[in-house]
Protein backbone atom coordinates (compact mmCIF):
# COMPACT_ATOMS: atom_id res chain seq x y z
CA UNK A 1 0.00 0.00 0.00
CA UNK A 2 0.79 3.06 -0.77
CA UNK A 3 0.41 7.11 0.69
CA UNK A 4 -2.20 7.64 -2.07
CA UNK A 5 -3.59 4.20 -1.28
CA UNK A 6 -4.04 4.90 2.20
CA UNK A 7 -5.27 8.23 2.01
CA UNK A 8 -8.01 7.34 0.30
CA UNK A 9 -8.96 4.33 2.00
CA UNK A 10 -9.12 6.77 5.26
CA UNK A 11 -11.18 8.92 3.52
CA UNK A 12 -12.73 10.66 6.54
CA UNK A 13 22.04 14.66 16.94
CA UNK A 14 24.67 16.00 15.96
CA UNK A 15 24.18 15.55 12.50
CA UNK A 16 21.80 17.83 12.41
CA UNK A 17 24.34 20.35 12.81
CA UNK A 18 26.06 20.28 9.84
CA UNK A 19 22.66 22.08 8.11
CA UNK A 20 22.67 25.65 8.06
CA UNK A 21 20.16 28.25 6.60
CA UNK A 22 21.28 29.69 2.97
CA UNK A 23 22.48 33.23 4.12
CA UNK A 24 20.33 36.18 2.01
CA UNK A 25 22.74 36.67 -0.63
CA UNK A 26 23.42 32.84 -1.03
CA UNK A 27 20.15 32.79 -1.98
CA UNK A 28 19.48 35.78 -4.18
CA UNK A 29 22.78 34.80 -6.37
CA UNK A 30 21.36 31.03 -6.15
CA UNK A 31 18.11 32.19 -7.38
CA UNK A 32 19.73 34.20 -10.67
CA UNK A 33 21.75 31.12 -11.34
CA UNK A 34 18.90 29.03 -11.18
CA UNK A 35 16.17 30.54 -13.57
CA UNK A 36 19.17 31.53 -16.36
CA UNK A 37 20.46 27.39 -15.98
CA UNK A 38 17.31 25.84 -15.32
CA UNK A 39 14.71 28.03 -17.61
CA UNK A 40 14.30 25.71 -20.67
CA UNK A 41 14.19 22.69 -18.70
CA UNK A 42 11.37 24.20 -16.26
CA UNK A 43 9.15 25.05 -19.28
CA UNK A 44 9.56 22.12 -20.83
CA UNK A 45 7.93 20.76 -17.54
CA UNK A 46 5.38 23.24 -17.44
CA UNK A 47 3.99 22.66 -20.48
CA UNK A 48 4.42 19.05 -20.23
CA UNK A 49 2.70 18.72 -17.09
CA UNK A 50 0.31 21.67 -16.07
CA UNK A 51 -2.85 23.31 -17.88
CA UNK A 52 -3.88 27.06 -18.83
CA UNK A 53 -5.82 27.24 -15.70
CA UNK A 54 -2.77 26.33 -13.26
CA UNK A 55 -3.35 22.53 -12.80
CA UNK A 56 -0.61 20.09 -12.12
CA UNK A 57 -1.55 16.59 -13.66
CA UNK A 58 -0.61 13.59 -12.59
CA UNK A 59 -1.42 11.56 -15.50
CA UNK A 60 -0.29 8.12 -14.17
CA UNK A 61 -2.49 8.73 -11.20
CA UNK A 62 -5.74 9.06 -13.32
CA UNK A 63 -4.94 12.31 -14.30
CA UNK A 64 -5.64 13.26 -10.70
CA UNK A 65 -4.13 16.08 -9.15
CA UNK A 66 -2.90 16.29 -5.42
CA UNK A 67 -1.39 18.72 -3.09
CA UNK A 68 1.91 17.24 -3.64
CA UNK A 69 2.16 18.24 -6.83
CA UNK A 70 0.33 21.85 -6.88
CA UNK A 71 2.85 22.60 -4.39
CA UNK A 72 5.85 21.23 -6.26
CA UNK A 73 5.51 23.49 -8.86
CA UNK A 74 4.51 26.19 -7.03
CA UNK A 75 8.30 26.14 -5.54
CA UNK A 76 9.61 25.60 -9.07
CA UNK A 77 7.88 28.66 -10.08
CA UNK A 78 9.28 30.28 -6.97
CA UNK A 79 12.77 29.41 -7.40
CA UNK A 80 12.58 29.66 -11.12
CA UNK A 81 11.30 33.33 -10.95
CA UNK A 82 8.24 32.51 -13.25
CA UNK A 83 5.76 34.75 -11.39
CA UNK A 84 2.48 34.30 -13.91
CA UNK A 85 2.81 30.67 -13.70
CA UNK A 86 2.81 30.56 -9.78
CA UNK A 87 0.03 32.69 -9.83
CA UNK A 88 -1.52 30.60 -11.65
CA UNK A 89 -0.75 27.16 -9.66
CA UNK A 90 -1.39 29.58 -6.72
CA UNK A 91 -5.04 30.41 -7.63
CA UNK A 92 -6.05 26.59 -8.99
CA UNK A 93 -4.39 25.45 -5.67
CA UNK A 94 -6.77 27.67 -2.93
CA UNK A 95 -9.78 27.40 -5.43
CA UNK A 96 -9.43 23.51 -5.34
CA UNK A 97 -7.59 22.13 -2.25
CA UNK A 98 -7.45 24.59 0.11
CA UNK A 99 -11.03 24.05 1.04
CA UNK A 100 -10.44 22.96 4.40
CA UNK A 101 -11.58 24.58 7.94
CA UNK A 102 -7.72 25.67 8.30
CA UNK A 103 -4.86 26.56 6.30
CA UNK A 104 -3.84 23.10 5.12
CA UNK A 105 -4.97 21.13 2.06
CA UNK A 106 -6.91 18.80 0.73
CA UNK A 107 -5.03 15.93 -0.38
CA UNK A 108 -6.46 14.98 -4.21
CA UNK A 109 -8.65 16.38 -6.66
CA UNK A 110 -10.51 14.15 -9.05
CA UNK A 111 -11.56 15.15 -12.63
CA UNK A 112 -13.83 12.64 -13.31
CA UNK A 113 -15.45 12.20 -9.78
CA UNK A 114 -18.72 12.77 -8.70
CA UNK A 115 -17.51 14.16 -5.81
CA UNK A 116 -13.93 15.89 -7.00
CA UNK A 117 -12.36 16.04 -3.37
CA UNK A 118 -13.46 12.85 -1.76
CA UNK A 119 -11.52 13.35 1.48
CA UNK A 120 -10.80 16.41 3.33
CA UNK A 121 -7.46 14.50 5.07
CA UNK A 122 -4.16 16.43 3.79
CA UNK A 123 -0.75 15.19 2.93
CA UNK A 124 1.54 16.93 5.44
CA UNK A 125 4.44 16.77 2.59
CA UNK A 126 2.09 19.09 0.20
CA UNK A 127 1.24 21.64 3.28
CA UNK A 128 4.87 21.81 4.18
CA UNK A 129 6.47 22.17 0.27
CA UNK A 130 3.22 24.98 -0.52
CA UNK A 131 4.56 26.97 2.39
CA UNK A 132 7.98 27.02 1.58
CA UNK A 133 7.20 27.88 -2.05
CA UNK A 134 4.72 30.50 -0.72
CA UNK A 135 7.65 31.90 1.48
CA UNK A 136 10.18 31.61 -1.49
CA UNK A 137 7.54 33.45 -3.38
CA UNK A 138 7.24 36.26 -1.18
CA UNK A 139 10.90 37.09 -0.97
CA UNK A 140 11.48 36.89 -4.78
CA UNK A 141 8.44 38.53 -5.88
CA UNK A 142 8.28 41.10 -2.96
CA UNK A 143 5.21 39.99 -1.60
CA UNK A 144 4.22 39.94 1.62
CA UNK A 145 0.63 38.41 1.17
CA UNK A 146 2.51 35.04 0.54
CA UNK A 147 4.19 34.91 3.08
CA UNK A 148 1.27 35.48 5.50
CA UNK A 149 -0.24 32.74 4.08
CA UNK A 150 2.63 30.72 4.30
CA UNK A 151 2.74 31.73 7.60
CA UNK A 152 -1.20 30.33 8.70
CA UNK A 153 0.11 26.94 6.88
CA UNK A 154 3.23 26.11 9.29
CA UNK A 155 1.12 27.03 12.23
CA UNK A 156 -1.69 24.66 11.09
CA UNK A 157 0.96 21.91 10.23
CA UNK A 158 2.44 22.25 13.82
CA UNK A 159 -0.81 22.32 15.57
CA UNK A 160 -2.61 19.40 13.68
CA UNK A 161 0.87 17.21 12.43
CA UNK A 162 3.60 17.44 14.53
CA UNK A 163 3.68 14.20 17.32
CA UNK A 164 5.93 14.50 20.14
CA UNK A 165 7.76 11.56 21.73
CA UNK A 166 9.17 11.55 25.31
CA UNK A 167 12.98 11.38 25.10
CA UNK A 168 13.06 12.44 21.83
CA UNK A 169 12.91 14.83 19.01
CA UNK A 170 8.81 15.44 17.50
CA UNK A 171 7.95 13.86 13.79
CA UNK A 172 5.81 15.06 11.45
CA UNK A 173 3.08 12.33 10.65
CA UNK A 174 1.76 12.09 6.76
CA UNK A 175 -1.39 13.90 7.77
CA UNK A 176 -3.87 15.01 10.33
CA UNK A 177 -5.46 11.70 10.68
CA UNK A 178 -5.05 8.48 10.42
CA UNK A 179 -1.75 7.57 10.99
CA UNK A 180 -1.17 6.91 15.15
CA UNK A 181 -1.43 3.42 16.17
CA UNK A 182 -2.04 1.47 19.19
CA UNK A 183 2.26 1.13 19.90
CA UNK A 184 3.43 3.89 18.09
CA UNK A 185 2.58 6.48 14.92
CA UNK A 186 2.90 5.13 10.98
CA UNK A 187 5.77 7.72 9.82
CA UNK A 188 6.95 8.10 6.44
CA UNK A 189 10.55 9.31 5.75
CA UNK A 190 10.09 11.25 2.97
CA UNK A 191 7.17 13.50 3.75
CA UNK A 192 10.07 15.22 5.86
CA UNK A 193 12.22 17.91 4.06
CA UNK A 194 14.82 19.36 6.17
CA UNK A 195 15.65 22.26 4.82
CA UNK A 196 11.96 23.82 4.33
CA UNK A 197 11.09 22.80 8.08
CA UNK A 198 14.18 24.70 8.94
CA UNK A 199 13.63 27.80 7.37
CA UNK A 200 10.34 27.55 7.58
CA UNK A 201 10.75 27.16 11.66
CA UNK A 202 13.27 30.25 11.78
CA UNK A 203 11.16 32.83 9.52
CA UNK A 204 8.13 31.84 11.59
CA UNK A 205 9.01 31.81 14.95
CA UNK A 206 8.61 27.74 14.96
CA UNK A 207 10.64 26.17 17.48
CA UNK A 208 8.94 22.66 17.72
CA UNK A 209 9.77 22.65 13.32
CA UNK A 210 12.89 22.41 13.88
CA UNK A 211 13.01 19.55 16.04
CA UNK A 212 10.94 17.37 13.94
CA UNK A 213 13.46 18.45 11.03
CA UNK A 214 16.70 17.01 13.65
CA UNK A 215 14.10 13.99 14.60
CA UNK A 216 13.42 13.22 10.74
CA UNK A 217 17.19 13.39 10.28
CA UNK A 218 18.21 11.32 12.96
CA UNK A 219 15.49 8.89 12.63
CA UNK A 220 17.24 8.54 9.00
CA UNK A 221 20.16 7.86 10.37
CA UNK A 222 18.98 5.16 12.83
CA UNK A 223 16.93 3.33 9.91
CA UNK A 224 20.07 3.54 7.67
CA UNK A 225 22.28 1.66 10.79
CA UNK A 226 20.01 -1.56 9.12
CA UNK A 227 20.11 -1.00 5.37
CA UNK A 228 18.10 1.53 2.89
CA UNK A 229 15.77 3.96 4.51
CA UNK A 230 12.29 2.15 3.54
CA UNK A 231 8.68 3.86 2.51
CA UNK A 232 7.43 3.56 5.52
CA UNK A 233 8.15 2.25 8.83
CA UNK A 234 6.41 2.00 12.14
CA UNK A 235 7.59 4.19 15.35
CA UNK A 236 7.60 2.86 18.84
CA UNK A 237 8.68 3.72 22.00
CA UNK A 238 10.79 0.39 22.01
CA UNK A 239 11.86 -0.01 18.16
CA UNK A 240 11.37 1.07 14.84
CA UNK A 241 10.07 -1.33 12.92
CA UNK A 242 7.53 -2.59 9.56
CA UNK A 243 4.43 -0.99 9.12
CA UNK A 244 1.86 -3.50 8.86
CA UNK A 245 0.32 -3.37 5.51
CA UNK A 246 2.83 -0.71 3.98
CA UNK A 247 6.01 -0.97 2.11
CA UNK A 248 9.54 -1.58 4.29
CA UNK A 249 11.41 -1.67 1.22
CA UNK A 250 13.22 1.76 -0.34
CA UNK A 251 10.69 2.41 -3.38
CA UNK A 252 9.33 5.48 -5.25
CA UNK A 253 8.17 7.37 -2.06
CA UNK A 254 12.10 6.64 -0.49
CA UNK A 255 13.99 8.17 -3.19
CA UNK A 256 13.17 11.58 -1.92
CA UNK A 257 14.78 10.73 1.39
CA UNK A 258 18.43 11.20 -0.32
CA UNK A 259 17.32 13.81 -2.27
CA UNK A 260 16.14 16.23 1.13
CA UNK A 261 19.00 15.06 2.95
CA UNK A 262 21.40 16.35 -0.10
CA UNK A 263 19.57 19.30 -1.29
CA UNK A 264 19.55 20.27 2.81
CA UNK A 265 22.89 20.15 3.11
CA UNK A 266 23.82 16.44 4.58
CA UNK A 267 25.21 14.38 1.36
CA UNK A 268 27.49 12.66 3.64
CA UNK A 269 24.05 11.78 5.73
CA UNK A 270 23.93 7.47 6.32
CA UNK A 271 20.87 7.20 4.46
CA UNK A 272 22.46 8.75 1.33
CA UNK A 273 26.02 6.42 1.51
CA UNK A 274 23.46 3.59 2.09
CA UNK A 275 21.22 4.58 -1.05
CA UNK A 276 24.24 5.45 -3.26
CA UNK A 277 26.28 2.16 -2.42
CA UNK A 278 22.80 0.27 -3.42
CA UNK A 279 22.58 1.92 -6.54
CA UNK A 280 26.39 1.52 -7.60
CA UNK A 281 25.77 -2.28 -8.42
CA UNK A 282 22.88 -1.51 -10.74
CA UNK A 283 23.59 -1.71 -14.49
CA UNK A 284 24.23 1.28 -16.03
CA UNK A 285 21.83 3.50 -17.60
CA UNK A 286 19.59 2.55 -15.13
CA UNK A 287 18.00 3.30 -11.84
CA UNK A 288 16.38 0.95 -8.72
CA UNK A 289 13.34 2.32 -8.24
CA UNK A 290 12.37 -0.31 -5.91
CA UNK A 291 15.69 -1.93 -3.64
CA UNK A 292 15.42 -4.31 -0.48
CA UNK A 293 15.65 -2.94 2.74
CA UNK A 294 17.59 -5.47 4.16
CA UNK A 295 20.30 -6.75 1.44
CA UNK A 296 19.89 -3.20 -0.71
CA UNK A 297 19.09 -5.46 -3.69
CA UNK A 298 17.55 -3.99 -6.95
CA UNK A 299 14.00 -5.52 -6.92
CA UNK A 300 12.46 -3.14 -9.85
CA UNK A 301 14.61 -0.78 -12.51
CA UNK A 302 13.91 1.78 -14.27
CA UNK A 303 15.62 4.15 -16.92
CA UNK A 304 13.38 7.26 -16.42
CA UNK A 305 16.24 10.43 -16.02
CA UNK A 306 14.67 11.37 -12.87
CA UNK A 307 15.34 8.19 -11.24
CA UNK A 308 18.60 8.24 -12.70
CA UNK A 309 19.33 12.29 -11.98
CA UNK A 310 18.63 11.36 -7.90
CA UNK A 311 20.80 7.69 -7.98
CA UNK A 312 23.82 10.02 -9.94
CA UNK A 313 23.24 12.56 -7.28
CA UNK A 314 23.54 10.13 -4.18
CA UNK A 315 26.81 8.44 -5.96
CA UNK A 316 28.62 11.87 -6.27
CA UNK A 317 27.74 13.03 -3.11
CA UNK A 318 28.93 9.42 -1.58
CA UNK A 319 32.20 9.43 -3.53
CA UNK A 320 33.24 13.27 -3.52
CA UNK A 321 33.85 13.24 -6.87
CA UNK A 322 34.08 16.08 -9.51
CA UNK A 323 30.77 15.88 -12.09
CA UNK A 324 28.33 13.54 -11.74
CA UNK A 325 26.15 11.14 -14.11
CA UNK A 326 22.81 13.45 -13.69
CA UNK A 327 21.02 12.59 -17.31
CA UNK A 328 19.29 15.35 -19.97
CA UNK A 329 16.32 16.38 -18.60
CA UNK A 330 13.42 14.48 -20.95
CA UNK A 331 10.01 16.49 -21.65
CA UNK A 332 8.43 13.44 -22.25
CA UNK A 333 9.07 11.70 -18.89
CA UNK A 334 5.84 11.49 -16.29
CA UNK A 335 5.22 14.28 -14.08
CA UNK A 336 7.28 12.37 -10.93
CA UNK A 337 10.53 11.73 -11.97
CA UNK A 338 10.45 14.59 -14.83
CA UNK A 339 9.95 16.25 -11.20
CA UNK A 340 12.34 14.59 -9.49
CA UNK A 341 15.13 15.14 -12.07
CA UNK A 342 14.46 19.41 -11.82
CA UNK A 343 15.07 18.92 -7.55
CA UNK A 344 17.91 16.88 -8.18
CA UNK A 345 19.26 19.67 -10.70
CA UNK A 346 18.44 22.29 -8.12
CA UNK A 347 19.98 20.16 -5.19
CA UNK A 348 23.45 20.07 -6.75
CA UNK A 349 23.33 23.69 -8.23
CA UNK A 350 22.63 24.63 -3.99
CA UNK A 351 24.34 22.19 -2.17
CA UNK A 352 27.16 19.94 -4.35
CA UNK A 353 28.32 22.46 -6.99
CA UNK A 354 31.36 19.95 -7.41
CA UNK A 355 28.63 17.51 -8.86
CA UNK A 356 28.08 19.51 -12.16
CA UNK A 357 26.47 17.03 -14.87
CA UNK A 358 28.89 15.70 -16.94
Amino acid sequence: MNRRDLLASLSATGLFGALSLPAAGLAATSSTSLEAGLFDVWEAWRDANMDATGRVIDRLQKTSSHSEGQAYGMLLAAMIGDRATFERLDAWTRLNLAIRQDALMAWRWLPDAPVRVPDLNNASDGDLFRAWALLRAARRFDAPEYRTAAEAIVLDLVRSCIVHRPGADPLLLPAARGFETEAGVLYNPCYAMPLAMQELAAEFNQPVLAAAARGAVELARQLALDGVVPDWVEVTPQALGPAQGFSFDAGYEAMRVPLYLIWSGLGDHPAVLRFAEAQSRVPPGLAATRLSRGSGEALTTSAEPGYRAIAALATCAASQEIGSRIPPFSPSAPYYPATLQLFALIAQAEALPTCVPL
